[in-house]
């Protein structure tokens, strides 16, 4: 809005000598950093009365775990509250909503993105965390209804982030299938590469509702220690941050042989956004935490970096960039396949991990929580930093 106020003055500015002051606000890296400096704030000023209302509500973790082993663990943080993601998500759409272009197509759709997203998250750590007050047995959402509304925003995501892509010419590159080490330009003649492949609306919607709803499960998933999925998720947003600058600009993108995506450097905005937002809730999430993002913030910043992944055609870059959120899905897939398969064929379930997630295999390995939680941020950097790597390799 901030944004759009500013658009609207810029031949005032310019009579009144004004502009020279504010042009800035015509530079994207200027914006996109300042929502990351503006939601840090927001999250760090109303943290703390944020944290007092959820105390007031009890609204709490009740520490419950599937695995026996877990319980104690769980039961440590039963009296911190959940259902801080209201925090990162709040600070995000303030700060987008401020300061970036919301005209401009894939900026709204991220928006709804995040607003669907913490709804169905917020349902679900409300009916959970509330369910001894309203003396009810509804446990939250059941794991296929959270999943219905995954898809279903995938869906609407992936059928209008194709819609607003196609340009007068029909099909543009916002639809090409982005390979590992392809060249979307050719070389020294900034012509589009003919050997490209530009995907349909069905396989573009199904790869969007993959990207969507399988980032946001992983997320959700890690979101298990103190700073841990906040950690990694402020690290790859960072790293988004940088790939939404350069699909979003012709002349950069053309000289890293990428796809170019026409304004869809706006979604830095939403990317810095993000990053601050995290960054700001470590400050009440770091151990011991004084507040948990829950579901609320889970599902919607991971669907979110599903979202941007989709929008900018980078979804190999990204899946490598978010390698310890894959690793933390993948080791909850492995081990409930392997206990079944093995109790089919001989009887007795056999585990593969100590416990699923990940982190709670390391942490019962010997690793102590901080340890855990620190060691894979540095994983999540070192990943990052090979994701934005591969660039070059074209």
């Amino acid at each position: 809005m901030l944004y759009l106020l500013f658009d609207a003055m810029r031949e005032w500015l310019s009579r009144v000598g004004l502009y020279s002051v504010f042009g800035v606000m015509d530079q994207i890296q200027f914006r996109a950093l300042l929502a990351a400096g503006l939601s840090f704030g927001i999250v760090i000023a109303l943290g703390k009365r944020t944290i007092r209302f959820l105390v007031s509500l009890k609204i709490g973790d009740g520490g419950e775990s599937d695995a026996e082993v877990l319980r104690a663990h769980a039961k440590s943080k039963a009296n911190v509250p959940t259902m801080g993601g209201v925090l990162i998500c709040g600070s995000i759409f303030a700060s987008t909503f401020l300061l970036a272009d919301i005209t401009v197509p894939v900026v709204f759709l991220g928006l709804f993105v995040l607003v669907w997203l913490a709804c169905v998250g917020g349902a679900d750590d409300w009916l959970k965390l509330t369910a001894a007050r309203r003396g009810t047995g509804r446990q939250g959402l059941k794991s296929w209804e959270k999943l219905v509304f995954q898809l279903g925003v995938g869906l609407l995501a992936g059928y209008f982030a194709y819609r607003f892509a196609i340009n007068e010419f029909g099909p543009s590159l916002g639809h090409v299938l982005n390979l590992p080490f392809q060249r979307t330009f050719v070389p020294g003649q900034w012509i589009v590469n003919p050997s490209l492949i530009y995907l349909s609306m069905p396989v573009f919607v199904v790869l969007a509702v993959l990207m969507i709803a399988g980032m946001s499960n992983a997320v959700n998933i890690t979101d298990g220690m103190d700073g841990l999925a906040g950690g990694i998720s402020c690290v790859v947003s960072f790293a988004l941050l940088v790939l939404t600058l350069i699909a979003g600009s012709e002349q950069w993108s053309q000289m890293l042989l990428l796809p170019h995506v026409a304004r869809s450097d706006e979604l830095a905005v939403l990317s810095g956004s993000m990053a601050g937002a995290c960054l700001g809730f470590l400050w009440w999430n770091a151990a011991p935490a004084q507040v948990f993002m829950g579901d609320t913030g889970s599902l919607a910043l991971g669907g979110l970096i599903g979202y941007i992944a989709m929008v900018i055609r980078q979804e190999v870059v990204v899946l490598i960039m978010c390698g310890v959120f894959l690793l933390e899905i993948a080791s909850v897939v492995m081990q409930v396949g392997w206990f079944k398969y093995t109790r089919i064929k001989t009887g007795t379930g056999r585990r593969i991990f100590r416990v699923a997630p990940y982190h709670h295999h390391l942490h019962l390995g010997g690793w102590a929580e901080n340890q855990v939680v620190v060691r894979l941020w540095i994983l999540a950097i070192l990943l990052c930093v090979v994701a934005l790597a591969t660039l070059k390799l074209r």
